[in-house]
């Protein structure tokens, strides 16, 4: 048992060697204990659980269905499922039993040897300070836990697929031509019976479940996953979607664009009412800019679980990472949700926008993807601290500060740009990503801040 599986959003460890028998036995009978704590009622509290594609998950399962029972609570198996669908089953019930927490074991885009747990209580993210607490009960407990997999089999699938095809029945014979990529994910468990069941006219690429990921790494984020949806979208083919391992994030993909999330959070927005919409750090401020004309654009700290907390906080309509995570809160749960954010881009298409247009309408800026400084995991908090302290003296060369936000590392905004430089939460890199008006300005501004960052590491 290592402490570095316990991270700020989630579990997350390589199987046998983090994650093996006696470790998820004692997640499960301690997550147990910290639930039944917040139920606070007489009766237990019944935890849904379900899987990812990956060959071990089903393996996790019984390790963790064993945990919770020895700590009281019911389990609900809902089987191998998108990480979505096992979030919309904590708003089900079932036979009267309404799940009080969920876990939700996948690796996500990561490669195929790991695997984690995102957690829900309450239909709360459990994330932060809770999971590190919870690990160090678990590092400091030598309490043996015996099998028991008892559990109730429970459907949510069907009953997510059923809602999907009643709120998108608008949709049913719309003309555009679509491409998916699942990736060998789990988007598959639900999105071709929704196109089906909705009469619309798609291809869809790599459905079958499969962790070892042979076609190509689950990750929409990384251009070079994106090849196979390109060239189909040089063919007949009007719009695409491709979906990471879990299908909580995804890419969509024009003939001419891949439409990043903060840019697909505006385009939303265009067709809501006084929007409220919470980005992250990373997101353009092209983004903020134009909301800021229709509504209100809030800058948050990266990440699934502070996104959705803060959309709750503020009643927000909508949340959005650059990287594919949307969180719907109109018409929505609040949760990011892959499968249902490509039917919210059909709906728009199905209304009469022009997604092509609507970018080239946006101000014009050159952005970089994200760019990942390598450290140790001890020192990257003390880097960013040491990096913001020497701004306040930074070398001649270096562009003028007009601003500085620190929400999540920190974010300097120049005249005409803006750099950010974070710690990330979950693996030992600095995260780094520039925009400007030109590619000149921003190279620049990369350059500049590159330097600083070795400063601070020297110390």
């Amino acid at each position: 048992m290592v402490a570095t599986i316990f991270r700020e959003y989630d579990i997350r460890g390589i199987y046998k060697k983090e994650l093996n028998e006696e470790s998820v036995k004692l997640i499960g009978y301690f997550l147990g204990l910290e639930i039944i704590k917040k139920f606070n009622r007489e009766d237990k509290p019944f935890v849904s659980i379900g899987y990812d594609a990956r060959s071990h998950s089903s393996i996790l399962r019984d390790y963790l269905t064993s945990g919770l029972n020895a700590s009281g609570c019911g389990v609900l198996d809902m089987g191998m499922v998108a990480t979505p669908i096992n979030y919309f089953g904590n708003y089900q019930s079932f036979d009267g039993i309404t799940p009080f927490a969920s876990i939700m074991i996948t690796g996500s885009h990561n490669p195929s040897e790991y695997n984690g747990f995102k957690i829900t209580v309450d239909k709360k993210p459990f994330f932060g300070d809770e999971i590190y607490s919870l690990g160090d009960k678990i590092i400091n407990s030598n309490i043996e836990i015996e099998d028991n997999t008892t559990a109730t089999i429970i459907d949510v699938k069907s009953r997510y697929i059923d809602y999907m095809v009643d709120e998108f029945k608008a949709l049913k014979g719309m003309k555009s031509n679509i491409i998916l990529d699942c990736g060998n994910g789990v988007a598959d468990t639900a999105i071709t019976e929704i196109f089906n069941k909705l009469e619309l006219n798609f291809k869809a690429l790599y459905t079958t479940p499969d962790g070892t990921f042979p076609n190509h790494h689950p990750d929409p984020s990384i251009e070079e996953n994106l090849v196979d949806i390109k060239n189909e979208l040089k063919g007949e083919f009007d719009i695409g979607f491709a979906y990471d391992g879990d299908a909580d994030r995804i890419a969509v993909l024009t003939k001419k664009y891949n439409i990043k999330g903060d840019i697909l959070a505006l385009l939303f927005a265009k067709n809501m009412d006084n929007p409220i919409v919470v980005g992250e750090v990373k997101c353009s401020q092209v983004m903020y800019d134009e909301l800021n004309k229709i509504g209100k654009g809030v800058m948050y700290k990266t990440g699934h679980s502070n996104l959705k907390v803060k959309i709750k906080e503020l009643n927000a309509s909508l949340g959005a990472e650059v990287s594919g995570h949307i969180f719907f809160n109109d018409r929505y749960f609040g949760f990011d949700d892959a499968l249902y954010s490509t039917f919210r881009v059909l709906e728009l298409i199905n209304n009469g926008m022009d997604l092509d247009y609507e970018v080239e309408s946006l101000p014009q800026v050159y952005s970089t993807e994200e760019i990942k400084v390598e450290v140790s995991e001890e020192s990257k908090f003390k880097i960013v601290e040491k990096f913001i302290s020497l701004l306040d003296n930074p070398p001649s060369s270096f562009p003028t500060i007009k601003d500085i936000v620190t929400v999540d590392g920190i974010r300097i905004i120049f005249n005409d740009g803006w750099a950010l430089v974070r710690a990330s939460n979950t693996t030992p890199v600095l995260v780094t990503r520039f925009e400007a008006s030109t590619l000149e300005v921003a190279e620049f501004y990369e350059k500049e801040v590159n330097s600083l960052i070795e400063i601070a590491k020297e110390d």
